[in-house]
């Protein structure tokens, strides 16, 4: 299943190993999601998950970003006219549009209403992707 994952669903999984997020991440480190991103996105990602403040592990992070980029799709995503509450957030509905994404996953579905002009992109909370995952066939 090709999806966008927000960066906060893998702080939140890497933060705590029990819980949903975690069980998304488990998804995409076994092959069962595609994750799509650009440039924009990477960055964020490694930005974001090397903030001391989390504690990660370099090699942790380094081994998560290297799978990302090994086994997700690199969408090359031109500007959506469309206004959301955070603009910061826009690389990740304008990748979802543009690289044909199920969904795009996130902890904070309300970044993701528009304020002005509209999308197609469903927008999922990390639950929302375990039941769907759940239903599909094979």
């Amino acid at each position: 299943m090709r999806v966008v994952l927000d960066t906060n669903v893998l702080v939140s999984g890497l933060l705590s190993p029990f819980g949903t997020p975690a069980r998304v991440l488990d998804l995409l480190t076994a092959g069962a999601l595609v994750p799509l991103f650009d440039d924009r996105i990477f960055q964020e990602y490694a930005d974001v998950l090397t903030r001391p403040r989390f504690g990660f592990g370099e090699d942790d992070v380094g081994t998560l970003l290297a799978y990302v980029r090994a086994q997700g799709e690199l969408v090359v995503a031109p500007p959506l006219d469309v206004e959301i509450p955070d603009p910061d957030d826009l690389p990740f509905l304008e990748v979802a549009t543009h690289g044909g994404a199920r969904a795009l996953v996130t902890g904070n579905a309300r970044h993701f209403h528009p304020r002005r002009g509209a999308h197609a992109v469903e927008v999922w909370s990390p639950a929302e992707l375990l039941s769907h995952h759940r239903t599909l066939p094979g």
